[in-house]
Formats: C-alpha cells, sequence, structure tokens
C-alpha cells in the first residue's frame, strides 16, 4: 500500500492539485476583498448607504443597532446580510472560474482527426473500406464510378 501511495504522490497531479489549491485561496481572499472593500459600498451608497454587513434579524436577546454590537451583548442574530455578500462571493468566483476554463479549452490543443479508413459507396451510399473496388452492399464497381 506505501508503494501504491508513493506512485500517486509521484505522478505530478497531487502537486498540481496543491498548486491549484493554494492559488484558489488566495483568489477567493482577493475576491472577498474585492466585493467587501471596492463592489459592496457603491452599491450600498446607491441604496441609501445601506450596509449589507449589518442586515440582521435577533433570534434571542436585546435587539442592537449593529451586528457586532448584538454579537457582544450576547444575541443569536440571523445574518442574513453576511449570506448576501458571501452569494455574490460565489458568484464573482463561480464567473471568473468559468472564464478562465473557457480560455484555457480555447488555448488547449486540438487533437487532429484520424485519418478516413472508410468511405461512401457512391451508388448507394453504404459505408465501405477506403481500399474496396466493389462495394459490399449493391455489389457496384467502384473503379468505373471514380
Amino acid at each position: 500500500m506505501f508503494r501504491e501511495f508513493k506512485q500517486f504522490i509521484a505522478r505530478g497531479n497531487v502537486f498540481d492539485l496543491a498548486v491549484g489549491i493554494v492559488i484558489g485561496a488566495a483568489f477567493g481572499a482577493v475576491v472577498n476583498s474585492f466585493v467587501k472593500d471596492i463592489l459592496m459600498p457603491p452599491i450600498g451608497l446607491l441604496l441609501g448607504g445601506l450596509d449589507f454587513g449589518n442586515f440582521f434579524i435577533v433570534l434571542k436577546g436585546q435587539g442592537a443597532a449593529t451586528l457586532e454590537a448584538a454579537q457582544r451583548a450576547g444575541a443569536v442574530t440571523w445574518n442574513y446580510g453576511l449570506f448576501i455578500n458571501t452569494m455574490i462571493n460565489f458568484l464573482i468566483i463561480a464567473f471568473a472560474i468559468f472564464l478562465m476554463v473557457k480560455a484555457y479549452n480555447r488555448m488547449k490543443e486540438q487533437p487532429a482527426p484520424a485519418p478516413a479508413n472508410t468511405k461512401e459507396c457512391p451508388f448507394c451510399l453504404s459505408t465501405i473500406p477506403v481500399k474496396a473496388t466493389r462495394c459490399a452492399h449493391c455489389t457496384s464497381n467502384l473503379k468505373a464510378a471514380a
């Protein structure tokens, strides 16, 4: 079992996966900052100075003006504003990954088409080998057609 694990690690895919996870975590941090610090303030300003981070419902405890104050007071809160921010983060990350995969697929070399080893009979339209001189289906002489 140790040998199989060693072969699995040595394949290189595990290293590529680890690099992808680290880059993905860093990308997630950048997107979180983008949404929190760049995108949401103008949206909140357009909506009359709203801060989505402070959209919450107190389920148990005393109400407060901000989420931070409610949590310091020990209130149980339902933080739907933070959920909205998280959903926006997700949509931005998903769209960015979609664009990267689309670009990667466009850049990836397309395999050359396999050489044709069959052709169509001009008389009966059946598929026959390229080297055939007579159609196996209608028995037409193919050399005469050429």
